[in-house]
């Protein structure tokens, strides 16, 4: 076994020895058996309404991606799009986190679609680097309507405003193709993370939470920045180890804390299931069989 081979067992064993690590060490600090009578005591309507919020960002996220493949001269119709970005979804919880739903798009529309391997990445990687700007602004939203974290609201701004003018300044400078359909794409950006932190806010109603929600949705979307880590099981047990260290931080209660990211995690979970579909019809992505994870992890180790 070549080196690279084995490299890529080790990133592979570590990333589910972490992953482990961290739901153990989450399941030590958390009485599971609150945790598990908050979820019996939910309010089901708000959880149909946030399963709802969250259905509905994936398909904005869905379509922002497909803008950036446009700008890139990759078209694909939104209906294509958003059944590969399902398949997606759901590969980003089972494949390595090496490969993931990324990785595989990436494979596929190569594959399928003639087009250079770089192209795609670039699309892909600046559809990730939009919703993390948009995560930025949200948080930064948080942090202006928390004065206990005692952050001038100047500062704040000033940091957003300088690191979006930074952000553009780069796109203009060496990805053009893409910095014509920024006010799109961000826009999209910004709804899917709107809609998340809606999500967030109906999961609390649900738990019959009457407190503040903005330190609850400013530690819920800090931790998201876990997803943008390679991990297994849809950054399972990491997102919960940052969350309850913040709360702990913060002086919040953390079994609430970690219960909002369990409840979200599920949501997640049964939305990316819908993948399932195409596993069974490949015929609907235009494949009579779609590429195992070992294909693409090859064409992975090969390139690089």
């Amino acid at each position: 076994m070549d080196k690279s081979k084995l490299w890529a067992i080790a990133k592979n064993v570590l990333k589910v020895v972490i992953t482990l690590g961290a739901i153990y060490w989450v399941s030590t600090k958390i009485s599971l058996v609150e945790l598990k009578e908050a979820l019996q005591t939910s309010n089901p309507l708000f959880l149909v309404l946030a399963l709802l919020t969250y259905f509905f960002s994936q398909m904005i996220a869905s379509s922002r991606l497909n803008s950036f493949f446009k700008a890139i001269g990759l078209q694909l119709t939104e209906r294509y799009n958003f059944r590969l970005y399902q398949l997606g979804l759901l590969y980003n919880f089972f494949l390595p986190g090496g490969i993931g739903g990324d990785g595989y798009k990436i494979f596929f529309l190569k594959k399928n679609f003639q087009i250079s391997r770089r192209q795609v990445l670039g699309a892909v990687f600046f559809d990730r680097l939009s919703g993390l700007w948009a995560l930025c602004i949200i948080i930064g939203a948080l942090v202006i309507f928390m004065p206990r974290l005692a952050i001038p609201n100047a500062v704040t701004i000033a940091v957003l405003v300088v690191g979006t003018l930074s952000y553009l300044y780069v796109l203009r400078l060496f990805f053009k193709p893409f910095l014509k359909s920024f006010l799109a794409t961000h826009f999209k950006a910004l709804c899917v993370q709107g809609l998340q932190t809606l999500t967030a806010i109906f999961i609390l109603y649900a738990m019959h939470f009457d407190g503040k929600f903005s330190p609850f949705l400013l530690i819920f979307m800090v931790s998201s920045l876990v997803a943008i880590v390679p991990s297994i099981g849809g950054a399972i047990g990491l997102r919960e180890s940052v969350i309850f260290s913040l709360a702990t931080y913060l002086k919040l209660d953390p079994h609430i804390a970690v219960t909002i990211s369990l409840i979200f995690y599920i949501i997640s979970l049964l939305v990316a299931s819908s993948g399932i579909y195409y596993i069974f019809r490949p015929q609907r992505l235009g494949a009579d069989k779609l590429p195992s994870a070992k294909e693409v992890e090859e064409e992975i180790e090969d390139e690089e």
